[in-house]
C-alpha cells in the first residue's frame, strides 16, 4: 500500500513539475513572426514528393540563411486523384486502420506502408529546416462510415464525429463533438504527425467559415499531449476580432482574411480574392495583438511564378506590379505578419529573390515592436503647400540598436508627390539620418519624408537619430 501511494504522489509531483514545463514550451513557439514556403499557390491540392523536394532544396540554398525555415505541403497531401476535385469526380484517399489520412503513394512514394510523413520530414529536417503541413479539421466521413477505432482509446469514430457538421467547402470530414471521444481522436492524430516529425500544421475550415473554437481548443490540447512543439496555425480568414483572445491562448498563427491573391483590389461583387489594398484596415485592426507567440497572418505571399497548378486561377507570373510587391512586402513585414511565400521557388527571378531577400525588410519583420497605423490629420503647422497626401497610409515601427521605420503607401491609382514632415508621425528628434531600405540608398539628414511615388507604391525609410 505504501508503495503504490509512493508511487501516485511521484505521479502527481510529475505531473505538476511536467504541466508547466509542456506550457512553457507552447509558448515559446514561434517567438518571432513564422517563416518559409508554402505549396498552395503554386500547386495547388496537386503537390508530388519531388517537386516538394525540388522547392525544399531552394528554400534551404537561397533563403534560409535570411531567416526562412518552414516548407509546408498544403492541402490534399492524401489523395491519389487531386484532379477530381474540380470535376465533381469521386476523391480517392489512404487512411489507416484508425481513420487518419495517410499520404497518397501515387505522389509521395517515399509514404508506404505506415511511414506515413517521416522519410520527407527527415529530408527536410536535413536541410536545416522544419516541416509543416495542412489538415482540414475533423475525422474523415470514410472512417465514421466503417465506425473504426480512435487510437489509443476505447473510443469509436462515431463516438465523436458530428455527422451535422460539414466544412462548407471541404466534404471531406465530418466535423468532431467536444466530449472525451473528440479529444482522444486529435490526441491520436496529433501523435501521428509527432512520430512524422511535423513542426508545423495549418489546420484549416477552423477560424472562420465557420468559427470552431471547441475544436481550437482540443487541438491545441492534443498538440501539447503529443510531447512535439509543433507550431499551430489556423485558416481561413477572417478570424473573428472578438475572438482574439482565444485564439491567442491556443495557437501561434491565424488568418485574418480571405485568401489573397494577386491584384490589387477585391472585384467588387466578390468576397474572394482578397486584394492587397483591401488588406490595410484588416491588418491595423490586428496591430494590437501582435506580440511573441502570437502572428496573425495577412496570408501568404503571392509572388513569382504561380504554377503549374495554383490554387486559384491559371499558371502565371504574379500580376501585380513591381511597385505593388514592394506595398505587400513592407505592409507584411511592418506589421510582422508571418511571411510565407507561395510563388514557385524553382522558377525564382532574380526580382522576386531580391524582393523577398531584402535583410533590412525582413529585420523589421522579425525584430520590430511597437507597429502601428500612424496616419492623423494634417497638422495645421504644415505649409498648406507640404502636403498633397490625400490617400497616404502611414505605419511606423522601432526596431533594434535605434532604428526606427516609416513606410509611406501611396493607395491611390495616380502619382502622388509629398513633402511631410516626421513629427506627423511621432519622430520628435530635430533630425535623423534616413535610408531608403528598398533603393538601398542613404539620404544624409532629414526632417521631412519627401518622395514622389507612383500608384500602388511605397516610401520604406529607416531612420537614426
Amino acid at each position: 500500500m505504501r508503495t503504490r501511494c509512493r508511487s501516485a504522489v511521484l505521479l502527481l509531483l510529475a505531473a505538476a513539475i511536467l504541466a508547466p514545463l509542456a506550457q512553457a514550451q507552447q509558448k515559446l513557439l514561434a517567438p518571432t513572426p513564422p517563416m518559409g514556403w508554402n505549396s498552395w499557390d503554386s500547386y495547388g491540392l496537386t503537390i508530388t514528393e519531388s517537386q516538394f523536394q525540388a522547392n525544399v532544396d531552394v528554400l534551404a540554398a537561397r533563403l534560409k540563411p535570411l531567416g526562412y525555415q518552414y516548407a509546408v505541403v498544403d492541402e490534399g497531401w492524401y489523395l491519389a486523384n487531386p484532379e477530381a476535385a474540380n470535376h465533381s469526380q469521386t476523391l480517392q484517399y489512404r487512411i489507416d486502420a484508425n481513420g487518419r489520412y495517410l499520404p497518397a503513394t501515387n505522389r509521395f512514394a517515399s509514404a508506404t506502408g505506415a511511414a506515413g510523413f517521416q522519410p520527407l520530414a527527415d529530408y527536410v529536417h536535413a536541410r536545416g529546416l522544419k516541416f509543416g503541413i495542412h489538415i482540414i479539421r475533423g475525422i474523415s466521413k470514410q472512417a465514421v462510415a466503417a465506425n473504426l477505432p480512435v487510437a489509443n482509446s476505447s473510443f469509436h469514430a462515431a463516438d465523436l464525429a458530428d455527422t451535422s457538421d460539414t466544412c462548407p467547402w471541404n466534404p471531406d470530414n465530418f466535423g468532431v463533438q467536444d466530449n472525451p471521444a473528440g479529444q482522444a481522436w486529435y490526441d491520436a492524430l496529433f501523435q501521428q504527425y509527432a512520430a512524422w516529425g511535423v513542426d508545423y500544421i495549418k489546420v484549416d475550415c477552423i477560424a472562420s467559415h465557420p468559427y470552431k473554437g471547441d475544436e481550437i481548443r482540443m487541438i491545441h490540447r492534443a498538440i501539447q499531449r503529443s510531447g512535439r512543439p509543433i507550431v499551430l496555425s489556423l485558416s481561413p480568414g477572417p478570424a473573428p476580432l472578438d475572438k482574439a483572445a482565444e485564439v491567442a491562448a491556443n495557437a501561434q498563427v491565424w488568418r485574418i482574411s480571405d485568401d489573397v491573391w494577386d491584384r490589387w483590389l477585391r472585384p467588387a461583387d466578390q468576397h474572394f480574392p482578397q486584394g492587397v489594398k483591401n488588406q490595410f484596415a484588416i491588418i491595423a485592426s490586428w496591430a494590437p495583438q501582435v506580440r511573441p507567440g502570437n502572428w496573425p497572418d495577412a496570408d501568404m505571399l503571392p509572388l513569382g511564378a504561380l504554377g503549374p497548378v495554383p490554387g486559384y486561377g491559371q499558371p502565371r507570373t504574379s500580376a501585380l506590379t513591381h511597385d505593388e510587391q514592394r506595398t505587400l512586402v513592407t505592409l507584411w513585414s511592418i506589421a510582422r505578419s508571418p511571411l510565407f511565400m507561395g510563388g514557385n521557388l524553382t522558377q525564382l527571378d532574380d526580382w522576386t529573390a531580391a524582393l523577398i531577400s531584402n535583410p533590412d525588410v525582413l529585420a523589421m519583420d522579425q525584430q520590430g515592436h511597437d507597429q502601428r497605423l500612424a496616419s492623423p490629420p494634417p497638422d495645421p503647422m504644415d505649409s498648406p503647400s507640404s502636403d498633397q497626401s490625400d490617400g497616404l497610409i502611414a505605419w511606423t515601427s522601432n526596431g533594434d540598436h535605434g532604428r526606427q521605420y516609416l513606410a509611406l503607401f501611396n493607395t491611390t491609382n495616380s502619382p502622388m508627390r509629398f513633402v511631410v514632415p516626421l513629427r506627423r508621425y511621432g519622430f520628435t528628434a530635430d533630425k535623423y539620418a534616413a535610408r531608403d531600405l528598398w533603393e538601398h540608398k542613404d539620404l544624409g539628414k532629414i526632417t521631412e519624408a519627401t518622395a514622389a511615388l507612383p500608384p500602388h507604391a511605397v516610401l520604406l525609410l529607416e531612420l537614426r537619430h
